[in-house]
């Protein structure tokens, strides 16, 4: 536990995972500051420290494709502007359809993000077979894939933002919590912690799965939900596996590590809400073993060396929340990612950080705004390819 140094700050920014960090670099790279990040418990504690590590480019909507090809860029040259390597394997991201309708879906992403300027390919069953060795004859109609998406390790990319920031100057204090919002004349003024009070007249809501419980710490009520979602890793066996594997009809999704371990999950259905904590469920374990073995029989025998469970964000339309709230001037969200805060991580937080500086993006605030939820009707589009 650490308090902070200062009594004022520029911004603070509460949240030190892969959005709160990379929003802090950004601002710090432009020069704005001071800047305090704070978070209740220690790095990688949350979401940033509980994911499967996928980062790819197919998605439903054309900003998130926008936005996630932007990142895939970014983390190619991670080693070269952090100093850490994240051994970012592009071996692809493989999504499986079950049957014609969920073919037919899939053809849909393809086509939005060959439009995009991606190389997505459509796979017969052939093809399937190829990438997936082993899987059950039958388990798939086809699928689509894009050969540039891949999977990452998330630890070396906390920490080397976290030196990042710490070098620019950025002060971070991990076991200080946020405990309220001062505002005065209608803008951000102060925080309240649980080391004390900070003046500040920028506050970034960068604390994923407790999102929505600070925006209402400043009066602000969020329509974001946190889901707990459970994962697991297996003994590891002879590589196999390029690309992540993923099924929309269950939600299940796995890839396979350097050491060989299988990594992933299965869509287990527990109650919203952070107050039961992040335990491991037996019913997870029973629907992943029985997803994983009908797909690929080999696996029958393979052990399971750990499981855990961490936070979706989630909003009602699927996609994160960017923006200044309308509500309240120097608030600004960073929030709403899902469970997909390290795929949009890099280009997201730019405009993250512009917004705390007031200054415009590229982005649609009809599709990203904490505004578009505080109308009468709902968003006009959404983004369903939540999963893996």
């Amino acid at each position: 536990m650490s308090a902070p140094a200062r009594a004022r700050y520029r911004a603070v920014v509460v949240g030190a995972g892969v959005v709160g960090l990379y929003t802090a670099h950004h601002l710090a790279a432009g020069g704005a500051g001071p800047i305090l990040v704070v978070d209740r418990g220690f790095l990688s504690s949350g979401a940033s420290g509980r994911n499967g590590g996928g980062v790819r480019q197919q998605w439903e909507t054309r900003a998130t494709v926008r936005l996630a090809r932007e990142s895939v860029a970014d983390y190619r040259r991670f080693g070269r502007d952090f100093g850490y390597n994240l051994w970012f394997r592009q071996g692809g991201y493989l999504f499986l359809a079950e049957n014609d309708r969920d073919l037919a879906r899939l053809r849909a992403v393809h086509d939005l993000v060959r439009s995009e300027g991606l190389p997505s390919e459509i796979l017969d069953p052939s093809r399937v077979a190829a990438l997936v060795p082993g899987i059950a004859p039958g388990a798939a109609v086809g699928g689509t894939y894009l050969a540039s998406d891949g999977v990452l390790y998330p630890f070396p990319a906390v920490w080397g933002l976290y030196e990042d920031v710490r070098a620019r100057g950025v002060e971070v204090a991990l076991g200080v919590e946020v405990l309220g919002i001062e505002a005065r004349d209608g803008r951000v003024a102060a925080v309240t912690t649980s080391r004390g009070r900070i003046d500040t007249e920028v506050v970034v809501n960068a604390a994923g799965g407790w999102s929505a419980e600070l925006s209402q710490r400043a009066g602000l009520p969020s329509p974001n939900t946190a889901t707990r979602h459970e994962i697991l890793a297996t003994e590891p066996m002879k590589p196999f596996l390029d690309p992540m594997v993923v099924r929309p009809s269950d939600g299940l999704y796995f890839s396979q590590t350097m050491r060989g371990e299988l990594v992933g999950g299965v869509t287990v259905p527990h109650p919203t809400g952070t107050g039961a904590g992040m335990p491991s469920s037996p019913a997870f374990l029973t629907a992943m073993a029985r997803a994983l073995v009908r797909l690929l029989p080999r696996l029958a025998s393979l052990g399971v060396l750990r499981a855990w469970s961490g936070f979706y964000d989630d909003t009602p339309d699927g996609r994160p929340v960017i923006g200044q709230d309308p509500r309240l001037k120097g608030f600004v969200h960073g929030n709403g990612f899902g469970g997909h805060g390290f795929m949009l991580a890099p280009a997201a937080t730019r405009r993250v950080a512009r917004a705390a500086l007031g200054e415009p993006t590229d982005l649609d605030p009809a599709e990203f705004s904490p505004g578009r939820f505080l109308g009468p009707t709902p968003p006009p589009t959404a983004e369903r390819l939540l999963l893996g």
